[in-house]
């Protein structure tokens, strides 16, 4: 589950509000053990996720580096080959 959680400082373009609440679902998804909630504990998760996503996007908007911007593109080459390094094919 968290593989799919992915540093979001930093980049250019900026990351999403789609990225960050998938960010944050996986978190939420992990803590809670639940992939799927059931029906009686669906609004409390969603409200987690919402509740994450939110301070997420407020620390996002916080931090401050003076590093210049990483491109989107030239990560997902590297994890990739990180990837292909560590399980082959």
């Amino acid at each position: 589950m968290c593989r799919n959680i992915k540093t979001l400082f930093n980049f250019d373009p900026p990351v999403t509000d789609e990225e960050v609440r998938a960010a944050s679902l996986q978190f939420v998804r992990k803590i809670s053990g639940f992939v799927k909630p059931s029906k009686a504990n669906e609004a409390v998760f969603l409200a987690a996720v919402d509740e994450v996503a939110a301070v997420s996007a407020r620390l996002l908007t916080a931090l401050e580096t003076t590093a210049p911007p990483k491109n989107r593109e030239e990560e997902a080459a590297k994890a990739k080959a990180r990837g292909m390094a560590r399980f082959g094919d």
